[in-house]
């Protein structure tokens, strides 16, 4: 099947052009069709197998009919980085068709986004938090909305967005079409698609594993040497760009500093840090100037860079879907990739379920070399602190000054 076959707007078909698309992807050949006889779809696909395309292609086509200057597709994504994606994608698809997509999220300054409303945009890329203030502040108009778009739906679940997206979705015209895509499918997105779907479509594609240009590795080793052996491996492994996930911002952090001290191009990103930091640390890593980019979950679906040819998990996930969606991040495009795992003595139950989803077991791996029987320093020992003294209540008493019975004040004159 070939993307002129769906018949788009010519402008838009010239924006497929534009951008190398010869072939459409499962997820995109069974959805957009759907999509495009104004469907209300359920996609269920893995991450880096093309869903922006699969909506923003048909999107794009139906609003090159009607009314311009205000909103008529909104995309919800449950990260920055992921809506910078989405914008992106479509600002590209879109070049030629004169319809204007912008982006909303905190951690900026909103006065920008304000204006950029006011100018008039057809699509708004959002997270949940700072739409929800422009609803507030009535400075964004929802009521001319024809399409809604909920993406990544199980990560925004994932991080307690759901009270958000119901209060959005009660500021939304009844009357809309609506796509729900997700990467896996919790009890509590079945039930959201539910509420939101009118008769919904679903497509399924390839959901429950990873790609198969993944291989596969654990490393068993102590929290305290992980640092070590993440070293080492980078210095016995052939890598082209890797991303490693830690399960805090502050150990990313710290990460980030170690390896950038050891002469590698490191980089972090965490939720510590401000937009334009992040952006620059993303950007780096597009484009080659950063090799390892140390980061937690919020990265997990919302770096889009082909070339990653290692994932580590230096924190084991709390989930086998944080798993897939990690590792998700590498095996793109045809190329093959590999994801490293780090476990200690308490991660043997979410080996067992990663292991039941894929189907089969991963293989347990020592480096040569490698000291795994270095002890843990010992931590400080703390000073002891004597109990404050405190003088006996009799003896406190005697020394007591009583004043005399009569005229105090009289008794003080007298005294001075």
């Amino acid at each position: 099947m070939q993307f002129n076959q769906f018949d788009f707007h010519p402008k838009i078909a010239a924006g497929v052009v534009a951008a190398g698309f010869t072939q459409p992807t499962p997820i995109q050949a069974q959805a957009i069709p759907k999509i495009m006889q104004h469907r209300d779809v359920m996609g269920l696909a893995q991450t880096g197998t093309g869903k922006t395309a699969a909506f923003g292609l048909p999107i794009l086509h139906q609003l090159m009919k009607g009314r311009r200057g205000c909103v008529r597709a909104l995309v919800v994504a449950p990260t920055r980085e992921l809506a910078e994606q989405i914008h992106t994608a479509i600002s590209l698809l879109g070049k030629q068709s004169g319809l204007r997509s912008v982006t909303i999220y905190g951690g900026v300054g909103i006065n920008p986004q304000i204006t950029k409303l006011k100018r008039g945009a057809e699509i708004v890329v959002a997270c949940p938090g700072r739409l929800l203030d422009h609803i507030k502040q009535s400075t964004i108009d929802l009521s001319q909305l024809d399409v809604l778009v909920l993406d990544e739906a199980d990560r925004m679940f994932d991080m307690g967005f759901l009270p958000d997206i119901r209060r959005i979705i009660k500021c939304l015209p009844a009357k809309r079409q609506t796509l729900l895509f997700s990467a896996t499918m919790p009890k509590a997105i079945r039930h959201l698609a539910q509420e939101v779907l009118n008769n919904p479509e679903t497509v399924q594609v390839d959901t429950v594993a990873p790609a198969v240009t993944v291989s596969h590795a654990l490393y068993p080793v102590a929290q305290h040497l992980k640092t070590d052996l993440l070293l080492k491996l980078l210095q016995q492994t052939d890598t082209e760009s890797v991303l490693v996930f830690t399960r805090t911002k502050h150990r990313a952090k710290r990460l980030g500093e170690k390896l950038g001290k050891c002469g590698y191009r490191a980089a972090s990103l965490q939720g510590n840090l401000s937009q334009s930091r992040r952006q620059a640390a993303l950007d780096g890593f597009r484009d080659g100037r950063v090799q390892i980019l140390v980061a937690t979950d919020i990265a997990a679906r919302g770096i889009d860079v082909s070339q990653i040819s290692h994932v580590v998990n230096f924190d084991m996930p709390d989930t086998a879907d944080a798993y897939i969606h990690r590792i998700g991040r590498t095996g793109r495009a045809a190329r093959s990739g590999a994801a490293f795992t780090m476990v200690s003595n308490d991660d043997g139950v979410m080996v067992r379920t990663i292991e039941r989803v894929l189907g089969s077991q991963i293989e347990m791996c020592r480096l040569d070399g490698f000291d795994y029987d270095v002890p843990a320093p010992k931590r400080p020992a703390q000073p002891s602190r004597r109990p404050a003294r405190s003088l006996p209540r009799a003896k406190s008493q005697k020394n007591k000054v009583k004043q005399p019975s009569g005229n105090r004040k009289a008794a003080a004159g007298r005294q001075r």
